[in-house]
C-alpha cells in the first residue's frame, strides 16, 4: 500500500484557533494545533488514513492499549527557518525508533509511508504554528496503540497510529536539581527500557513524586541490580564533563537512544572533544564532583534539549556543580545544535528536512 499526500483524505478545520494563541507565553504541551493525523490498522493492512481537525477521540472502555499497555510514542520537533519555511529535526530517526519500539511491543510496524507522509501533510497545513522565534518550536506527538475490543491477555490485532503538534517554549525554565534514585528503577536489562513505550513513565512518576517533595527537579536513574551505574536523568540521557572528557552511559537494553544523545556526540567529535561512552558509576560521578573534576553535567532530549545539572544528591549529600556559563561545553554544544535547527549553523549531516 503506497501512501502519499495527495492519497490522504483531508477534513480542514473550518475556522483556525491560532489567532488566539499568544506566542508569547506558550506552557509545553498544552495548546495543539488545528490538525491531526490519523491511520488504522485491522485485518493485516493499513487503512482510514486522513487529517481531520484536532478533537477528542472515540474510543472503547475495553481496548487493549488501557488494560494490557500496548502504547508507544515519539517526540520530535520543526522549527522556523530564516525563509519562513519548517524545518523538521531528524525525522526518519524516529520513524525507525518507533518501529523498534513496536516490535518490543508485539506491534506491526508503521510503514515509512505512513508516518513521514502524514507527518508531512500534517505539517504542511499546520506550519504556521511554528513558533516564529529562536526560543520556541513545533513539538510533533507521534503515537501508537492497541485498539482490540476485548480482554485477553494477549497483543491486539487492530491498533490506531496518530500525530498531532503543539507549538511551545522551553520545557525546563531553570538549571536542574537532581536526585539519584538508589531504591526504584526505571528499567532493567531485557525489559522495554529501550521503547518508547508509555508504562516506562507512567512507573517513573512516583518515585520522581518523592524527589520532588525533597526538592528535587528530576532522578537520575540507577541501575536495577545493583543500584551502582547511571542509566538515564529523568525523561534525558546523562552526561557529564570528568577532566575534559564528555562521558555518558553506553547504551544497552535499559536505555533509550536518544536522537539528541547521538546529535550532541556528533557535534562534540565534530569540536574535537573526547568522547566515551562506558559505564559510569555514580560514585565515580561524586567522587569526580568532590574534587572539582566535574566542571558540568547535563540532560539531553528533544523536549529538554541541553539541561544544564547544577547539583546533585545522592546518599544524603548534595554535591553542587558549576552554573551555566557561555564557556561550559554544553552551553557551546547547545548552541551550534540550535544553530542547525534554525538554519543558522551549516547543516553537516543532513539532519533537516525543509517541509
Amino acid at each position: 500500500m503506497s501512501i502519499v499526500a495527495d492519497n490522504i483524505s483531508i477534513n480542514a478545520i473550518k475556522e483556525s484557533r491560532l489567532p488566539g494563541v499568544d506566542f508569547s507565553k506558550l506552557p509545553f504541551g498544552k495548546i495543539f494545533s488545528d490538525h491531526m493525523f490519523s491511520a488504522e490498522f485491522y485485518n493485516g493492512q493499513w487503512h482510514d488514513v486522513k487529517i481531520v481537525p484536532y478533537e477528542k477521540i472515540l474510543v472503547s472502555p475495553s481496548i487493549s492499549a488501557i488494560h494490557y499497555g500496548q502504547a508507544i510514542f515519539e517526540g520530535m520537533k520543526a522549527y522556523i527557518q530564516p525563509d519562513g519555511r519548517v524545518g523538521l529535526f531528524r525525522g526518519l530517526e524516529n520513524f525507525k525508533r518507533l518501529n523498534i519500539s513496536a516490535e518490543r511491543m508485539c506491534m506491526p510496524p508503521v510503514p515509512e509511508e505512513i508516518f513521514m507522509g502524514g507527518l508531512r501533510a500534517l505539517l504542511n497545513m499546520d506550519r504556521k504554528w511554528a513558533p516564529n522565534d529562536l526560543t520556541g518550536s513545533l513539538y510533533i506527538r507521534p503515537f501508537y496503540f492497541a485498539t482490540d475490543e476485548t480482554l485477553g491477555v494477549k497483543s491486539s490485532e487492530s491498533y490506531r497510529f496518530m500525530i498531532f503538534t503543539c507549538p511551545v517554549g522551553p520545557y525546563f525554565t531553570e538549571p536542574l536539581r537532581c536526585y539519584a534514585e538508589t531504591t526504584y528503577a526505571r528499567s532493567f536489562e531485557g525489559g522495554p527500557g529501550y521503547a518508547k513505550a508509555a508504562g516506562n513513565y507512567g512507573a517513573s512518576f512516583f518515585p520522581l513524586k518523592q524527589a520532588q517533595a525533597k526538592g528535587y527537579h528530576q532522578i537520575i536513574w540507577l541501575d536495577s541490580k545493583e543500584h551502582k551505574y547511571v542509566e538515564e536523568s529523568g525523561a534525558m540521557n546523562l552526561m557529564a564533563v570528568i577532566d575534559n572528557v564528555l562521558v555518558t552511559p553506553k547504551l544497552s537494553s535499559s536505555k533509550l537512544a536518544g536522537i539528541t544523545r547521538d546529535s550532541v556526540l556528533h557535534i562534540a567529535k565534530h569540536m574535537g572533544i573526547r568522547v566515551e561512552e562506558r559505564d559510569l558509576s555514580i560514585t565515580e560521578i561524586v567522587e569526580a564532583a568532590s574534587k572539582g573534576k566535574v566542571s558540568e553535567m547535563f540532560g539531553c532530549g528533544t523536549a529538554a534539549q541541553i539541561a544544564p545539572i547544577i547539583q546533585l544528591g545522592y546518599n544524603g549529600k548534595d554535591y553542587h556543580l558549576p552554573e551555566r556559563n557561555d564557556s561550559l561545553l554544553s552551553y557551546k554544544i547547545g548552541k551550534y545544535l540550535s544553530d542547525v535547527k534554525y538554519g543558522l549553523e551549516k547543516d553537516l549531516w543532513n539532519w533537516m528536512e525543509i517541509i
